[in-house]
């Protein structure tokens, strides 16, 4: 088991803009075991869209899923302009 970890530091006064974005997203995509969090300490303006995966097969097809899926698509349509940056982290589950 694998957890993605989608770490976004969002312009000032985007960040629950971005936060609801990708929750909305994530139901769109029909990602299990998501959550979306913000930030209490480090950046400010953090927020971070995390997810499992059983493996990294499974994240690769998500991927895949996400180029073709045209309501997905559309609903993140212009979301590049709510962040300054971003990292993806993949983690394994002890």
């Amino acid at each position: 088991m694998i957890v993605v970890r989608n770490c976004f530091v969002a312009k000032a006064g985007n960040a629950s803009k971005l936060a609801a974005l990708f929750k909305e997203a994530a139901a769109i995509a029909q990602i299990p075991k998501y959550r979306v969090l913000t930030d209490l300490t480090g950046d400010f303006n953090r927020v971070v869209l995390e997810y499992e995966a059983e493996n990294v097969g499974e994240f690769e097809a998500r991927m895949k899923d996400y180029a073709t899926n045209q309501a997905f698509r559309d609903k993140m349509k212009g979301y590049t302009d709510l962040y300054i940056t971003g990292s993806r982290e993949i983690l394994q589950i002890a």
